[in-house]
């Protein structure tokens, strides 16, 4: 069934005496076009529609709402306070449309989506790597992932597990931790030779390489490895763990990194640990499933998450 035919539908079961104030999907699709891209001109481009038909369907939402959602800025579009905000419900009401016809197109063939929220660096280089173990063994699911940072409500926006790092804080959820991390100490083999570290010690005066969100997380490895002279150590800072690891890897300076996220370059030579000492952060990875909710599929990739973090760490 297609957006069209699912709009439709819902339009028809609107009550009577409301149905007149309900846009049809078509405004809508428009609106949501033009308020991403902030462009009358690009979302025609996109729906293939002339700026003029963009124009006349975000005239009319705006009459049917009472309010004006873009303003006029020099030869451009921008939202107002209410364009944003509806927008920023619309596209997630337009997403759980589409959420709802994969799921139903996956059912009429047998199948269940099991939509997951991941970390983009976890997702990226432990999880994906291994998906294929899942999926070999559980043929019937199939998978939709999507990258989010920060705890968002489940239920509204139609996932049925996240892996969420921190503490067990995440509203309306039902949390399953899955492990701590571990920091090890890295760098690319020529840098550990160039700046002839063998020690703690020697590390302490080479360029590190930082994440913003973390700022004492080398004064804790150094104090795990007995040096506690100072907190502060300059260096590069980053706001990804991957890229620290690419940083690392081109010889830029020494990252501190989770052991899971360079089990390829470790194995592989690429980076070498640069000291034994390691420290385990305050914070865990959990398992996030909608509160109230059994769904064997999330049970079953819940499982064998667990299964596969037991043989990693």
């Amino acid at each position: 069934m297609s957006y069209s035919n699912v709009i439709h539908r819902l339009i028809a079961e609107f009550p009577m005496n409301q149905r007149r104030y309900l846009p049809t999907y078509a405004v809508l699709r428009s609106f949501e076009a033009a308020a991403r891209h902030q462009s009358f001109t690009l979302a025609a481009e996109e729906l293939s529609l002339s700026q003029g038909a963009i124009s006349r369907q975000v005239k009319e939402l705006e009459q049917t709402i009472g309010t004006a959602l873009f303003r006029r800025v020099g030869r451009g579009v921008r939202l107002t306070e209410a364009g944003f905000n509806f927008a920023q419900s619309l596209a997630q009401d337009l997403e759980n449309i589409r959420q709802t016809v994969s799921r139903a197109i996956a059912a009429g063939s047998g199948h269940s989506v099991l939509r997951v929220s991941v970390l983009p660096t976890f997702g990226n280089r432990w999880l994906v790597p291994r998906l294929e173990d899942f999926t070999r063994r559980n043929p019937e699911v199939s998978l939709s992932l999507a990258t989010r940072v920060r705890p968002f409500d489940l239920a509204r926006e139609r996932f049925d597990l996240a892996i969420h790092f921190g503490q067990e804080d995440w509203p309306d959820a039902r949390m399953t931790h899955l492990c701590h991390e571990t920091l090890l100490a890295i760098a690319a083999p020529e840098f550990a030779k160039r700046h002839s570290i063998t020690s703690a010690a020697a590390l302490s005066e080479a360029p590190l390489l930082h994440l913003e969100t973390r700022p004492r997380a080398w004064a804790d490895w150094f104090h795990a490895a007995g040096i506690t002279d100072r907190d502060v150590y300059p260096g590069m800072q980053f706001d990804q763990f991957s890229m620290i690891i690419t940083a690392a890897r081109h010889g830029l300076g020494a990252g501190l990194v989770p052991s899971y996220l360079i089990e390829e370059e470790l194995s592989g030579g690429a980076l070498v640990q640069l000291d034994p000492a390691v420290t385990r952060t305050r914070n865990s990875y959990f398992i996030a499933t909608p509160e109230g909710i059994d769904n064997p599929a999330a049970a079953a990739f819940a499982h064998w998450l667990s299964e596969q973090v037991s043989r990693a760490f």
